[in-house]
């Protein structure tokens, strides 16, 4: 008789911790969401904070200064948020408006490889490689062997336009790159292409004039 109360003892313990774990469960998982919901919504708030100091900045004598703000929200951004690959952009963009290439390519590279890089559609991770390729193109004079590393960005970002990128600069810049590499057919599709998308391109014709 007393071993009988003893199981159904048991078996309401564990039954109600049972159901007290089962309901603590859903109000865990609204806890955190709500967590993260107003994780991402501040992440959000000083990226885009970020993002209007920096348009001013691009147009402002007082540049270096609303950059370096930018900057600052972009790692505010970060700091919540380090997944979110926009957040390492917008601290690159404005590295660059500082002139800290270096720094600026140190981002880029982030925002480029996971975890970050899952958080960009195709066309943003075609803009972040393009952006990469041209820093990369402009601290050659100092770190000489890169082209190879900016053809293959700037390819990567044609490729992942899906045959429709318009971006005339960036023929352009492949067209430099096969340049230096002495691939005078390739470059001279790549000047060609940029004429396509705009035909009064000065910067290509002035390519293809320095290629005759």
């Amino acid at each position: 008789m007393s071993s009988d109360l003893l199981l159904q003892a048991g078996l309401f313990l564990l039954m109600l911790f049972m159901f007290l774990a089962m309901h603590d469960i859903p109000k865990n998982f609204i806890a955190k969401l709500r967590l993260k919901s107003r994780a991402d919504l501040q992440a959000n708030r000083h990226f885009v904070y970020g993002a209007q100091l920096l348009s001013k900045a691009r147009s402002s004598p007082n540049s270096r200064s609303l950059a370096k703000q930018a900057q600052s929200q972009a790692e505010l951004a970060i700091a919540i948020n380090p997944n979110d690959a926009a957040s390492h952009i917008l601290k690159s963009l404005s590295l660059d408006l500082q002139g800290l290439k270096s720094s600026a390519l140190d981002s880029l590279d982030v925002a480029l490889s996971p975890p970050a890089v899952a958080s960009l559609a195709d066309s943003e991770k075609a803009d972040a490689l393009f952006k990469r390729a041209e820093l990369k193109f402009g601290m050659m004079s100092r770190q000489r062997g890169r082209v190879d590393s900016v053809i293959e960005d700037l390819t990567q970002s044609v490729e992942l336009g899906k045959g429709c990128c318009n971006n005339v600069k960036l023929y352009c810049l492949l067209g430099e790159c096969y340049k230096v590499k002495k691939m005078r057919h390739e470059a001279m599709l790549a000047y060609q292409q940029a004429l396509k998308i705009d035909p009064a391109s000065a910067l290509a014709k002035a390519g293809i004039d320095r290629m005759n």
